[in-house]
C-alpha cells in the first residue's frame, strides 16, 4: 500500500538528517533559495524532512489514520472507471499537497533568507480533506478522545489555520494546513466534477 511507502521513505529521509544537519539545510524549504537561488527542489524535498520525533510521529501517525481510507475511496473509484490508477491519484494529491501547501510561503517569505519550513503537515491535510470529501459525516476524535463529524472539524480547522496565519508567531507553518487542506478538499472535484454530488448525498444523510 502506498500509504506505508510514504512513510517509510518520510521516516527515513526524516531520521537521517535528524543526524545530518547538512542534509537537512539542503532538502528544507528556503522561499529565498528557491526563488533568488534557483534551488526548486526544495518544494517537493521539506515535506518529507521533519523538526523532531514528535513532529514526525504526528504527521506520520495522522497520515496511517487517514492514508488507507483514502487509498480505499481512490480504489473505488478505479473500480467505477473514474480513474485510472489509485496510486497516481494518491501520489498526486500527496505530492500535490507538499507544493501547493508551500506556494504561499514561498510568495510571504521569497525576500527572508532565515525563514525556513520542513515537514509533511500540507500533505497531510490534503489527505484528510480528501478524506472529509467522500465521508464528510465521519468521526476525527479531536485529542484522541472527543469525536467530531470530520465536515465540523474541517471547517473549524481552517478557520483555525486561517487565523493563526494571520496572527504568526508560533513557528507553525499555517498556511500549509491551510492550502493543502483545500487543495485535497477539491482535488476530487478535479478528478470528475460529478463527485461533487457524491459529496452532497453523504452530506445531507448525516451518516457516519
Amino acid at each position: 500500500m502506498i500509504t506505508y511507502v510514504i512513510i517509510a521513505i518520510t521516516a527515513a529521509i526524516s531520521i537521517i538528517a535528524f543526524n545530518n544537519r547538512d542534509l537537512f539545510s539542503r532538502l528544507l524549504l528556503s522561499p529565498y533559495k528557491v526563488i533568488h537561488k534557483k534551488e526548486y527542489h526544495r518544494i517537493v524535498t521539506h515535506g518529507f524532512l521533519h523538526a523532531d520525533w514528535t513532529h514526525l510521529l504526528v504527521n506520520m501517525f495522522v497520515l496511517w489514520s487517514f492514508g488507507l481510507g483514502l487509498e480505499s475511496w481512490f480504489n473505488q473509484l478505479y473500480y467505477n472507471d473514474y480513474i485510472s490508477s489509485p496510486i497516481v491519484h494518491f501520489l498526486t494529491i500527496y505530492l500535490g499537497g507538499i507544493v501547493i501547501s508551500s506556494l504561499s510561503s514561498i510568495k510571504k517569505h521569497h525576500n527572508s533568507y532565515y525563514y525556513s519550513s520542513v515537514g509533511a503537515s500540507g500533505a497531510v491535510s490534503a489527505v484528510v480533506f480528501a478524506t472529509i470529501f467522500f465521508n464528510p459525516w465521519q468521526p476525527l476524535y479531536f485529542f484522541a478522545v472527543l469525536p467530531i463529524p470530520g465536515i465540523v472539524f474541517g471547517v473549524g480547522y481552517l478557520i483555525y489555520s486561517n487565523y493563526m496565519s494571520k496572527k504568526e508567531g508560533d513557528n507553525i507553518n499555517h498556511d500549509a494546513h491551510f492550502y493543502g487542506a483545500v487543495f485535497g478538499f477539491i482535488y476530487p472535484l478535479l478528478i470528475s466534477p460529478s463527485l461533487f454530488f457524491h459529496f452532497f448525498n453523504q452530506l445531507i444523510s448525516f451518516k457516519s
